[in-house]
């Protein structure tokens, strides 16, 4: 045999090599892609479902979320900058917590006010939920006595809905931060 039927017969060889891996891998592309589109549909069908969870979660955290009523004395004084501090009572599945009240104000501020709040709080699962910090933007003007009402929501998504008499002489248009603690 010569050389150049040895590197032909090899060239037939290499090339019949060749044309099989083409193959096989157009076959397990073609496979693949059958796979990954049968997968496809359980990959869905499991987002779908985890979503399904998700807002079922959800609906039954606030199921959950109870309410309580609450009392707040503020007492508040500044100018330009100004702060607040007071304390309160959680009513809360029968049982009274102390409650904390202090916050830093920055805006048109003048004056000094005490204000009384009674309402409610919303969506809390336990009494610790009310603790947190509160922000609001208002303005308000209390020469000798005035009504305030005023809702606000924590970070742990309480709702205070509050109304309540503000004695003083307090004038403003300000930011606010009110933080509550547990005693």
């Amino acid at each position: 045999m010569s050389s150049a039927s040895v590197r032909n017969g090899e060239s037939h060889l290499a090339a019949g090599h060749v044309e099989r891996t083409s193959i096989a891998r157009v076959h397990a592309a073609t496979t693949e892609t059958r796979e990954s589109q049968d997968m496809r549909i359980p990959i869905l069908l499991r987002g779908a479902l985890v979503a399904l969870i998700a807002l079922f979660g959800v609906g039954l955290q606030n199921a959950n979320a109870d309410s309580g009523s609450i009392t707040l004395t503020i007492y508040k004084g500044g100018w330009i900058i100004g702060g607040s501090a007071g304390g309160g009572t959680l009513t809360f599945r029968g049982r009274s917590y102390r409650l904390g009240v202090g916050g830093i104000d920055y805006g048109l501020l003048f004056g000094g006010s005490k204000a009384v709040l009674h309402g409610r709080v919303r969506n809390i699962q336990r009494a610790s939920d009310v603790a947190g910090v509160y922000a609001a933007a208002g303005a308000g003007l209390a020469v000798g006595g005035g009504v305030r009402a005023i809702v606000l929501t924590n970070q742990n998504g309480a709702i205070l809905e509050l109304s309540g008499r503000q004695i003083g002489l307090m004038a403003n248009a300000d930011l606010s931060g009110l933080a509550i603690t547990m005693k």
